[in-house]
């Protein structure tokens, strides 16, 4: 029985290192073929001489390549700002999500609150910003969902938005 499991894992691992292989010899040359037969010169991918490939580990600097983030600066800085006093859970810049943990307020240890943000564009907006808040209340040990008032994520809404101006007119002025 080991005989078997033995020789079928040799197998695999040959199987294994054989389509590793393949895939490291089609790689080869500068020419690269495109959509009906045309072709790129020098096209560069994250792993050539002009990508990031493993250099995003070495201490050189020559190779750091900046990608342009897809949201607006300022609503994520505000965004963040106006979290500050939430943990998050998870804020990715580039796809312009902020999603906090629950939080109790010290004052009311009965009730927590989840916020997730989204930005939605490259421009500074009021349209470009959606909030989500969520409620949650205790009783006898146990959290349920409770409403949430519309006036609280407008107010949450307005402080973004009245922070990321601050910001934008603070670099504006530094710019002078």
């Amino acid at each position: 029985m080991s005989g078997s499991v033995s020789r079928k894992f040799g197998v695999m691992t040959g199987a294994a290192l054989g389509v590793v292989l393949a895939l490291a010899a089609c790689t080869s040359g500068k020419t690269y073929e495109g959509v009906a037969g045309t072709s790129t010169q020098n096209r560069d991918t994250i792993f050539s001489d002009g990508g990031v490939g493993l250099s995003l580990f070495s201490a050189s600097k020559e190779n750091v390549v900046s990608a342009p983030v897809a949201v607006n600066a300022y609503l994520w800085r505000a965004s963040l700002d106006t979290l500050a006093f939430m943990p998050l859970t998870s804020a990715d810049p580039f796809g312009g999500v902020i999603i906090s943990e629950w939080y109790a307020p010290p004052e009311t240890p009965e009730e927590r609150f989840k916020v997730n943000i989204y930005i939605l564009g490259p421009t500074l907006r009021a349209d470009g910003l959606r909030i989500s808040i969520f409620r949650q209340t205790r009783a006898g040990g146990v959290w349920s969902d409770a409403p949430v008032n519309a006036e609280m994520t407008t107010e949450f809404e307005n402080a973004v938005l009245s922070r990321a101006r601050d910001l934008r007119l603070r670099a504006v002025a530094e710019k002078d």
